[in-house]
């Protein structure tokens, strides 16, 4: 077992106090960004939450992987769902690092020794 989820969330939620006890302006500001985040009511929770599950992998936060593993529990979501959004989790993570893989090899090209230093300044 990598984590004991319940027992992390709930490390997490008394940790989230202690931050906004000692900066209730921020958190206030964290969770009004949290609220409106589905404003228009386009998307329903199962997406949202299947989103913010790809979202906390490809960024790698497992506080956000246990509050909307929680959140898509509750919304429905199926591990057949969920198995989805992870593949695309990697696949885009996958891609991302191809792509700056890319953009890497464009500056090193780029930023050579021999290039002029107008080149390197585009």
């Amino acid at each position: 077992m990598f984590l004991d989820w319940k027992s992390y969330l709930r490390t997490g939620r008394r940790a989230g106090a202690v931050l906004a006890k000692a900066n209730p302006k921020m958190v206030e500001g964290f969770q009004a960004l949290s609220a409106g985040q589905n404003g228009n009511g386009a998307l329903d929770a199962r997406t949202r939450e299947l989103i913010a599950l790809a979202v906390a992998v490809t960024t790698r936060c497992d506080t956000c992987i246990a509050v909307h593993a929680e959140r898509a529990r509750k919304a429905g979501v199926t591990e057949a769902e969920l198995a989805d959004a992870m593949g695309t989790a990697i696949a885009m993570n996958a891609g991302a690092a191809y792509s700056y893989a890319m953009r890497t090899l464009e500056a090193f090209d780029q930023l050579g020794e021999d290039a002029p230093a107008e080149q390197t300044a585009r």
